[in-house]
């Protein structure tokens, strides 16, 4: 099975350059791993869920999430709560802050979300998700995507009934991640429930779970018939598994490992600031370093670390030549005076002054 994934596809009116789409992920999908992920092959890209309590709230960190850089495009940025009014209102700001798509979450299966009646726990009241997606729909000119599991309990089924219904209500496409929310992640994501789900819409349907390489793509897709396939945890610290899905095999060096962790770091501090990326941060090491491309304790070195400067100083140490690397890559980023910043948004849209 030899399926293009650099093929053309459209969510709505816009045009998504390849079949491969980066998850959202929360604590992952924070800018610099977006744009890592568009460089290595990923065609739309979207961000970690914002709260719409936060956004109502004007909360600092949530309104962080709604920057946008010029290269992240296409871009989803998705949002998560359990009022239609407050939804419509981050939709509305979601399409101010430049995304191209507003994407709603009904598959985080975490307690503090579900609790609230927002993520997973929505598959159990249809009629509360549809007037979440139809408010949204009418509050946005942007096409809406839904992001869900098969349903609550394990072995439901509640996304073949749901999905056409959210269609009906206004979304532009659906993201399947065929896991139940109890199961978390854990057993096998059942990719025959994203080929009935396929059959049963005439909108795009994006085949989540389980995507960890070129080979699993192209079977998900051939055997679903979904538009394109997600990938989630497989990317975390390893943008080549990107590259590899579009068909370049190659190993990345021990250079090119570094220069993309000390330039993640780097954009990510631009990002959150130097507090919050200190400790944000140490979770990627692992995840960078593994594989076997470093040696395991050298990992525990990095996290014993007391700053930023000094995890930079030790990487280029391990790999040298990674200077070099990196210079090549800071030459093709663009400016990042071409973010969209909070300040530039609608003052109407924050309310107040």
């Amino acid at each position: 099975m030899n399926i293009d994934l650099a093929e053309t596809w459209f969510l709505g009116g816009v045009e998504i350059p390849g079949r491969l789409v980066l998850a959202p992920m929360a604590g992952v999908s924070v800018q610099a791993f977006r744009r890592q992920g568009r460089r290595y092959g990923a065609g739309l890209v979207c961000s970690e869920m914002v709260s719409v309590a936060g956004i109502q709230h004007r909360n600092e960190r949530t309104l962080g999430y709604l920057r946008v850089s010029s290269d992240e495009h296409p871009l989803a940025i998705q949002i998560f709560g359990s009022e239609p009014a407050a939804m419509a209102e981050a939709a509305r700001m979601v399409e101010a802050a430049g995304a191209d798509i507003v994407d709603i979450n009904f598959g985080c299966p975490v307690k503090k979300v579900t609790k609230t009646g927002a993520g997973a726990s929505a598959l159990d009241d249809p009629g509360r998700a549809c007037r979440l997606v139809e408010a949204v729909a009418e509050a946005s000119s942007l096409p809406v995507s839904v992001k869900m599991r098969r349903g609550v309990e394990n072995g439901s089924r509640t996304c073949l009934s749901l999905g056409p219904r959210l269609v009906e209500a206004g979304a532009s496409s659906l993201t399947l991640h065929p896991r139940s929310a109890k199961q978390m992640y854990t057993g096998v994501a059942d990719h025959a429930l994203t080929a009935e789900l396929v059959s049963l819409v005439d909108v795009p349907v994006i085949a989540s779970g389980d995507v960890t390489s070129r080979a699993k793509a192209q079977t998900v897709l051939g055997t679903t018939g979904a538009a394109a396939v997600m990938v989630g945890r497989a990317a975390q610290g390893n943008p080549w598994v990107l590259r590899e899905m579009m068909g370049d095999a190659r190993e990345p060096s021990r250079e090119e490992v570094v220069a993309e962790l000390v330039l993640f770091m780097r954009e990510t501090v631009r990002e959150l600031g130097e507090h919050r990326a200190f400790g944000f941060l140490k979770k990627f090491y692992g995840w960078y370093l593994g594989r076997g491309r470093f040696p395991r304790p050298f990992k525990q070195e990095l996290v014993m670390l007391p700053s930023l400067d000094e995890v930079e100083t030790r990487l280029f140490a391990a790999a040298p030549g990674a200077r070099f690397v990196l210079e090549r890559l800071l030459s093709e980023l663009p400016d990042p005076a071409d973010e969209v910043l909070l300040d530039s948004l609608p003052i109407s849209i924050y309310g107040g002054g």
